[in-house]
This record gives C-alpha cells, structure tokens and sequence, in this order.
C-alpha cells in the first residue's frame, strides 16, 4: 500500500509529507485547495508527464516521492519485472528542474515509461475521465474480461497464439498468388544465389581462421625477421644456449663442493634445458612458416570471396549458410508451386477454423460471465440507491477475426419500471455514471491484485441517501484494499479511517497548500464545514458530531 508521499516545490505546495494508511483515507478541503495537486504529484511520482510549469520556485527543483510497502507475493511479481525490492518497500521518486526530469526507483535511474509500468501494478486511479471512458463501448469488453480473466486467461492466450500462425499464414497465402513470368523470374533468380552460395563451399568458422591467416601474411616479413634474430641470440655460436653450456661446463666439477651452488647448477641446467626446447621448437616454427606471395595471394582471394557473399546474404557464414537453407525451400515451392499452394490454402483454412472455434468459445464465456457480472452490478446500483434497475450486455461481431475474438459488447441500462434497457452512454447523466463505475469497480477489487485504489470526486453529482449508499459502497471497498478518496461529500468523509484535510493559505505574500491529518473535534469541525459550508454554527456542529457517530455505528457493523 501506499505508506507515503513527500511533495516539495510543486505548484502551491512548499514541501509536505503525507502519510496514509490502510483502510479508507479521505482528503477533503474548499474548492481551489489544492486536493487535486496532491493526486498530479502522485501521478507524477508514477511516471506521469513532467511539466516544468509545476515548479513553485524555478530556481529550486521539484521532488515527488511515493514510497510502497509491498507483500512477499509482490515483491516476487516485481523481481519477474527486474526491479530489486529491499525491506519490502519500493520507493519511486521523481525530480523536475526548469530543464529536465529523472526518475528513479528504489535509488535507480529509470524511463518514464517504466515508472508507469510498476506504478500500474501498485496502485489504480479512478477519476471523473474514468467515469466518461464508459461512454466509449470499446472500454465495456474491457472490463469483461477483467471480471473473467480467470475464467478468459487461457482460451484469450491460446486464440492469440493461433491469430499469430493465422495472419502469417493468410500473408503468405496472398503474397503466393503470383502470376507465371513472375515465379519463372524468381526461380531462376534464387537458383542462381544459391549455387554462388553452394559453389563457395563454405565452412562454418573459416573466415575467422583466414583473418587470423592473413594477419599474419601481411606481417610476414616482420615475423620471419623476428624469428631468424631470436634464433640466433639463442641457438648460434657465442649466443645463450652456448655461454650457458660454457657456465655449467665450468660450475659442474665444483658444485659437489657446496650445498648451495648445487642448487644453482640445478636452476641453470633447467635453464639450459628450457632454451634448449625453445631453440628446437622456434627452429621448426622458422621452417615450416610460409609467407610466400602465392600464400598471401590464395588467403586473399579466399576473403575477397567470402566476404562478397556476406555482404549480400549476411553478416557471418552461419547466416549465409541459412540463407541459403532458406531460398532453397523457396525453389522447392516454386518448383513444386501447385502442390504448395495447396497445401498453404490447408494450412490456412486449419488455422482458420482454429481462430474461428477459439473466438466461438471466447464469446460463449464471455456472454457466460457477463450474465454474472450484469447480476452483481445491478444488485450493487440498488445498493448505491436506484430505485428500479436493469442492467444488461449487448454482443456484436466484428467484421473479420481479432486476437481478441470477433465479440463487440457494450453496457445497457434501465433506470425507470417499464422503460427498454439502452445504451449506457445514451442515458446515464454523470452522477449515474460515477455510480455505475463505483459499482463495476466494487465488483472488480473482489478478485483485483491491486492494493491502493484512488476515487478523484468519483462522487460528483450526487447528494442525500444516494451520497450515505455510496460511503457505505466505498468503505466496503476499503476492507480489502487501501483505498484513498477526494471527495466534497460528509456522508463519505463521515467513514473515513484516515481524514485529511488541505487547506490554502497566504504566507509572506504567497499562497501556500497544506495538508494535515484530523483527529477527534479537528474532524468534527471539518464534517461541520462540509455539512453547513463557511459558517459553522453549533447547530452544524452538532449535525457533524451526529453524522460522524452514525458513521462509526455503521462501520462497526461492516468490519
């Protein structure tokens, strides 16, 4: 879950630290506050565009920093992701200048974009844009499938699988379709490379060995100088091998005299032995070395060879080597061209029927948990205060397979007795909007791996007993996930485990966000501003003592 954030020099806020805890957490304060500042930083601690316009002070950078506790469970799952993980947190940070931005995890310079990547599996943000993105249909199959992957997961993977070999397949079978003269020109085109290929004889591994060769070729002369001159400082006349035979000639009679000019005797007869061995083996390298022009002339013709089919059929001999293996399939296709189209179309119609069989399963389970979901749903929207609910899923096809299966599926609703179900976005206003996502979202966090869940005013356009409905639905949710909630609302704010509070303030001549955490008569005072709004009388108070006792009674019998 999220333990905490530390915000510095972004937009009105001078430097806080905020720190949450689990169950329900609530931030409240006067429009303009800054409430939604805190959910940018977030958001930018998570991967979120940096926008150098936040910077309070240009001089000063910005800091955003979130850090997670995570499970045993997680921290395997981010290890799989690469992302070391140390005393079960992992600490995301973000730091802007007028210039630029970093991003690090847990110490670690890291993109943008794989900030997201784990934020994304920490934490889930639904805000009012959320809610409208229900008005697009391609987002209800979408939440399908959250709600069934366990069900969808393999049958999903498998038909992508298949759509793979199918696409490639049907590619194939359209790019084969060429006339006569065409394949004529291309069989004897791809003859002709492969006997170049075929008539060079190559080896795996020659053209390193002739490198080598050559080197040393073009570097002949230097070699067979070195050698002749090593020779003879070592093997000739007056040379080493010689005066050292002279030493042991002259210490040999007298070594028996002393214990320690014996052992060196023995250091000089193996010294003696040693060049004896180099003089023999340099001896027979001077021989058989060979650096004749017509040497060098073979070794260089044979690199000029390999390399011109390198150049046209890859980057080492193994790959010209499979490219070769490659166009001689080619030629036996076009050699045997009919039966290969015929056996290609067989192919294709068996991965065909394949992608067809798999997307029929996927919409018979997709229409199997959508009568499941629907259900939930709608016991949820009568949870959340609509009188009288349907709540439906209509299924379409697309016009041709997807690796996603041929199902279009889109919400449908009823809100008054009598009245067809239609579709979502053609009747909900936004406060029914945020009441269905709210719902789906209840249903979904049941079986979701995500810990902290954030709610932007998923509250907006609501009031009364639908406001108490949607506390209760949302404290609900807060017992299996942390769940951190802006909202406008006392009924909401009333259940809240954790409640803070911003406020905007002008210190020495500038506006200044902060935020605190209430406890006691600061969050009695905070729900008797919600309630009655800029002037708290003792009637509003005792309103907001009332609400909040209401509250903790009916979380009592929720735990």
């Amino acid at each position: 879950m999220l333990e905490r954030l530390h915000v510095k020099n972004f937009a009105l806020i001078k430097e806080e630290e905020i720190s949450f805890g689990s169950g329900l957490n609530v931030l409240s304060g006067e429009t303009g506050a800054g409430k939604s500042i805190i959910l940018g930083a977030l958001g930018l601690a998570l991967g979120g565009k940096a926008d150098h316009d936040v910077l309070r002070d240009e001089n000063t950078e910005a800091l955003v920093e979130a850090v997670f506790s995570v499970s045993e469970a997680e921290e395997e799952i981010l290890r799989e992701m690469d992302l070391s993980v140390y005393d079960h947190e992992v600490i995301m940070s973000r730091k802007i200048t007028g210039e630029r931005s970093s991003a690090k995890i847990n110490g670690e310079t890291v993109p943008a974009a794989r900030m997201r990547d784990v934020g994304a599996f920490l934490l889930d943000i639904y805000g009012q844009h959320e809610n409208q993105s229900l008005l697009n249909r391609k987002k209800h199959l979408d939440l399908l499938d959250e709600f069934a992957k366990g069900t969808l997961s393999e049958v999903k993977k498998d038909l992508q699988d298949v759509y793979t070999t199918y696409t490639a397949k049907k590619k194939e079978y359209e790019n084969a379709n060429t006339d006569a003269s065409d394949r004529i020109r291309e069989l004897d085109f791809l003859t002709h490379e492969v006997e170049e290929i075929q008539n060079a004889s190559l080896k795996p591994g020659e053209d390193e060995q002739l490198e080598e060769a050559f080197k040393k070729l073009v570097n002949g002369q230097k070699i067979a100088d070195a050698i002749g001159e090593a020779y003879s400082l070592t093997g000739g006349m007056d040379a080493a091998s010689d005066r050292i035979g002279r030493a042991l000639r002259e210490l040999s009679p007298v070594e028996e005299y002393d214990e320690d000019l014996k052992q060196l005797v023995s250091v000089l007869r193996d010294a003696d032995g040693i060049l004896s061995d180099f003089n023999r083996q340099i001896a027979d390298y001077r021989d058989r070395f060979d650096h004749s022009e017509e040497s060098f002339r073979q070794t260089e013709d044979r690199l000029n060879e390999i390399n011109h089919l390198k150049s046209k059929f890859g980057n080492t001999i193994e790959e010209v080597l499979r490219s070769m293996e490659e166009k001689t399939e080619q030629i036996e296709k076009l050699q045997n061209y009919d039966a290969y189209l015929e056996n290609l179309k067989k192919e294709l119609d068996a991965a065909e029927e394949k992608v067809k069989s798999l997307s029929s399963q996927l919409t018979v389970l997709r229409q199997q948990a959508s009568v499941n979901l629907c259900a939930l749903v709608k016991d949820a929207l009568l949870d959340l205060n609509f009188m009288d609910v349907c709540f439906d899923m209509a299924f379409s096809k697309t016009e041709g397979y997807t690796a996603n299966g041929v199902d279009v599926a889109e919400f449908m609703i009823s809100t008054n007795p009598g009245e067809p179900v239609r579709p979502l976005a053609a009747i909900a206003s936004g406060g029914e909007l945020s009441r269905v996502m709210l719902a789906i979202k209840t249903i979904l966090a049941q079986s979701d791996s995500i810990d902290t869940l954030i709610f932007d005013e998923i509250d907006a356009g609501i009031s009364g007993r639908t406001a108490q409905a949607v506390s209760e639905k949302i404290y609900l949710v807060s017992r299996a996930h942390q769940v951190i909630l802006i909202t406008h609302l006392p009924q909401i704010a009333a259940m809240a485990d954790h409640h803070f509070l911003i406020e905007k303030d002008v210190v020495e001549g500038s506006t200044v966000s902060s935020i605190q955490e209430l406890y006691a008569e600061q969050i009695t005072s905070e729900l008797a501003r919600m309630v009655g709004g800029v002037e708290i009388t003792n009637a509003t108070l005792e309103n907001a003592r009332e609400l909040k006792e209401l509250a903790d009674e009916k979380k009592q019998t929720m735990n």
